[in-house]
């Protein structure tokens, strides 16, 4: 991991935006994808209560990914098909793991959901992380697959090598190497909403 590329890219970001994520100038960009009132949508949406009704949750699923400007417009109206198209017991098993994954077992959860999502093939990082991210915005991230491949070449991250299916093994590295950068960043860039720090490391590697 190259430290010294992450000072460089924050220094950089704070002569932009001097009061980091609180500054004016990034207010277009907040509002534009609005995460603060997604993320508590989704916690309503997906209280434990509402577990017990396998079709509410596939419906939300697809209400909050159609909401997200995370997901491409090219994958949103796949999802609502799949949730039409998907079958009673594979609506059940889908609300399973969508709860392991929030509140129980979530290596189990994640690989439940990637299972059901493959067979409709959409077995990807953007949709199999949304809503954890958004039910947890300061712990959980979200993985966007052309974004991770281009932090990890260019702040040098050695042993983890991305792979287009989504696997719990990179997802716990992956994330134990975000909140090490993290850590070593300014309460400005730091940020409660992890997708903003993705954010920041994105605009970085543009600069």
């Amino acid at each position: 991991m190259n430290f010294q590329k992450l000072k460089d890219a924050e220094a950089y970001f704070l002569e932009l935006y001097p009061k980091g994520f609180e500054d004016v100038g990034l207010l277009p960009i907040i509002k534009k994808h609005n995460t603060a009132k997604i993320g508590e949508q989704a916690q309503e949406m997906f209280a434990k209560e509402n577990f017990t009704q396998p079709e509410l949750i596939c419906e939300n699923f697809a209400k909050i990914v159609s909401k997200s400007t995370l997901v491409s417009l090219f994958e949103k109206p796949k999802v609502r098909d799949m949730m039409k198209e998907m079958r009673m017991e594979r609506r059940d098993m889908f609300c399973i793991g969508l709860y392991e994954m929030l509140y129980g077992d979530k290596k189990e959860g994640f690989e439940i959901v990637v299972e059901i999502l493959s067979y409709y093939t959409l077995a990807k990082w953007s949709i199999v992380t949304l809503i954890p991210y958004y039910f947890y915005r300061d712990k959980e991230f979200f993985i966007k697959p052309t974004t991770t491949k281009d932090i990890i070449t260019f702040f040098e991250i050695e042993g983890l090598v991305y792979k287009p299916r989504p696997s719990y093994e990179f997802y716990v590295a992956y994330t134990k190497v975000l909140e090490n950068m993290k850590a070593k960043t300014s309460q400005k860039i730091s940020h409660d909403d992890n997708a903003a720090f993705t954010g920041f490391l994105m605009m970085a590697m543009e600069e």
